[in-house]
């Protein structure tokens, strides 16, 4: 899927997406953030994510997060800020 993203700053962007009904956070690819400029802001306290099998993700502590990102017609307040690997 390649939806085109909003940010704040008000670019419209198109990017590659996965839609993943079960997560619990909406979450932007690093590389898509440093490739794009965009704008990003620290979290007050920063997090560990675990992946669905309970183990922690590669991400060490998520500290970052994109702020007012529109995904077409789904709206998220922020999104978190993760770096993706291939699977081993």
């Amino acid at each position: 899927m390649h939806p085109t993203i909003r940010t704040k700053d008000k670019r419209k962007l198109k990017v590659k997406a996965l839609i993943d009904s079960g997560c619990t956070n909406t979450t932007i690819a690093r590389k898509t953030v440093k490739e794009k400029g965009i704008p990003t802001k620290l979290f007050p306290k920063p997090f560990d994510m675990y992946n669905s099998d309970g183990s922690r993700n590669g991400e060490k502590t998520i500290k970052e997060f994109v702020s007012q990102t529109s995904f077409g017609h789904i709206s998220a307040n922020s999104s978190t800020i993760l770096t993706v690997s291939k699977p081993a």
